[in-house]
């Protein structure tokens, strides 16, 4: 087995027990193309700003599984979810005129094939970027470095 040191940088959730705090679990689908990573990168459903697939926890699901199976709901991506952290960001979510701070945690997803038909198909747009211009175009800070420090070639 081979380890994987995580350069996770530190974070904060100001004025927020640790009981108001919910959980994700967000893909990076990748594929290699070229030689080169590429990342599949979507639309959000509010404000079409480029985001990555993610969801909450899924029952009987590892959060690899449940990773994987927002990259197929949310970008049609079909592939294999490695059971390992890359990392961790928080945001907050604005949801029924409620604020949710959460802490999302990154697994890869290698993808084999794009469907051409998904459940959020009408909701998303989906892309696949360079790793560069896909830490370019995401919001979130803290996933912009995991995107910019993921090597698939470190994976088990």
């Amino acid at each position: 087995m081979k380890t994987v040191t995580i350069r996770q940088p530190a974070f904060r959730l100001k004025n927020v027990g640790k009981r108001d705090v919910r959980t994700q679990f967000c893909a990076l689908p990748y594929r290699i193309k070229g030689g080169k990573v590429q990342v599949l990168i979507i639309t959000s459903r509010g404000t079409g700003r480029w985001i990555l697939p993610k969801g909450w926890p899924m029952h009987l699901s590892t959060p690899a599984e449940a990773a994987a199976t927002e990259a197929f709901e949310e970008a049609g991506a079909k592939g294999r979810a490695v059971d390992h952290v890359l990392g961790f960001y928080t945001y907050i979510k604005n949801h029924d005129g409620s604020r949710y701070p959460v802490v999302a945690a990154v697994f890869p997803v290698k993808v084999d094939k794009l469907v051409p038909n998904w459940p959020e198909k009408s909701q998303r747009k989906r892309k696949w970027v360079s790793q560069k211009k896909a830490a370019k175009l995401l919001s979130d800070r803290e996933l912009r470095q995991i995107v910019k420090q993921f090597d698939p070639h470190k994976l088990a």
